[in-house]
């Protein structure tokens, strides 16, 4: 997009009502155009190339080719800024988590009674995750595999082992140690990344990333599906345990504390930190009160600065913390902000954490 000019949007879905609103609420913003719309994917993708849109609104369900296979279509040949509009249940949890996975920038949860009046009361969010959207960073899944190929080459450098990811888990079995990670926009799809990268016996995990309720229970046992460590969304009391990652439940906070040798976490309401409940701060100062030095922070891609403060009370308090970097962010807010306070210890591409997570000190 050229600097000072407007964000040009391509709204796909097959609902007519839907196009009209969406068209109606994004041109009330002085920075949108809305330049054309499309019912389903197949004519949208003569719009894609003829019309060359900064930003797309994508819907789920659509006849002749879903949203999930367009998506993906269009991140190998012709990577855009996606915002996914999907209703609010457990299918449509599941299908925008996928959506994510595969380089969606955000989403918007479509109201499944009284949709237009919905929709129009969601405006204000609209425009925001088209505005942010209009800011992030996409790759192709090519250019994404070679990111990935030439980091391989540099750990092969570092590591003498041919190209591939060496985790040291000797080195875990003797330590006590707790891995606390935040994230917002492009998180799912980073945190993903890391899980599933992670052997049995990584220390135990707690994860906040900026997500509604409903969708921390869907994440949390997609994750679990698909990764060698547990993963379940956390209620209060459940224990920090080698091999397992608890994952804060939307809408509220979740904190660590100790009781003896034994870390476990508490799920508290209160009122909104940095605008988010739940918080990474609230996480991130609580490991550093209860887990000192024996805990390691990762701050992920995300949009402004939650976690930054809370990462330098866990390096203060004798923490390693490790930040995204900017070429593997989607974007690099909560990373950056971190960075500028001198809370990060070292600053990696994402498919280098697990790697730091295992054989941190």
């Amino acid at each position: 997009m050229i600097s000072g000019s407007k964000t040009r949007v391509l709204v796909i879905d097959d609902s007519a009502v839907i196009r009209h609103l969406l068209t109606e609420i994004l041109n009330q913003a002085d920075d949108i155009e809305v330049v054309g719309t499309a019912q389903d994917p197949i004519f949208a993708k003569n719009k894609v190339r003829d019309l060359r849109p900064d930003v797309i609104t994508l819907d789920v369900e659509m006849p002749r080719m879903d949203g999930l296979s367009f998506l993906e279509e269009l991140m190998k040949t012709d990577p855009i800024p996606v915002v996914m509009v999907s209703a609010l249940t457990q299918k449509g949890c599941e299908t925008t988590l996928r959506a994510l996975e595969l380089g969606a920038i955000d989403y918007i949860t479509k109201p499944s009674i009284d949709v237009s009046s919905g929709v129009i009361n969601l405006g204000d969010e609209i425009i925001k995750k088209v505005r942010l959207a209009a800011k992030a960073k996409v790759r192709s899944k090519a250019q994404g595999t070679r990111f990935k190929e030439q980091m391989q080459i540099e750990k092969s450098q570092r590591l003498h082992d041919a190209g591939r990811l060496t985790l040291d888990t000797s080195r875990m079995a003797t330590t006590d140690k707790i891995i606390a990670i935040g994230a917002s926009t492009g998180g799912t799809q980073a945190i993903t990344e890391i899980i599933t990268a992670l052997p049995e016996s990584t220390p135990g995990t707690v994860i906040v990333q900026h997500m509604p309720p409903v969708f921390t229970g869907s994440f949390a046992e997609r994750l679990n599906s698909i990764s060698r460590i547990d993963v379940k969304e956390a209620v209060s009391g459940d224990r920090v345990l080698r091999g397992t990652a608890l994952i804060a439940p939307g809408n509220h906070h979740m904190t660590v504390k100790r009781n003896g040798a034994m870390y476990y976490v508490d799920i508290i309401d209160g009122p909104m930190v940095n605008f988010v409940r739940p918080s990474v701060d609230v996480l991130f100062r609580s490991v550093a009160k209860y887990a000192g030095r024996n805990a390691v922070g990762v701050i992920l891609t995300g949009m402004g600065e939650d976690g930054a403060r809370g990462m330098l009370e866990m390096k203060e308090a004798g923490a390693f913390t490790i930040a995204q970097d900017e070429a593997s962010s989607v974007v690099f807010g909560m990373p950056k902000k971190a960075i500028e306070m001198g809370a990060v210890d070292k600053v990696a591409p994402l498919d280098e954490i697990p790697y730091l997570l295992v054989n941190s000190r």
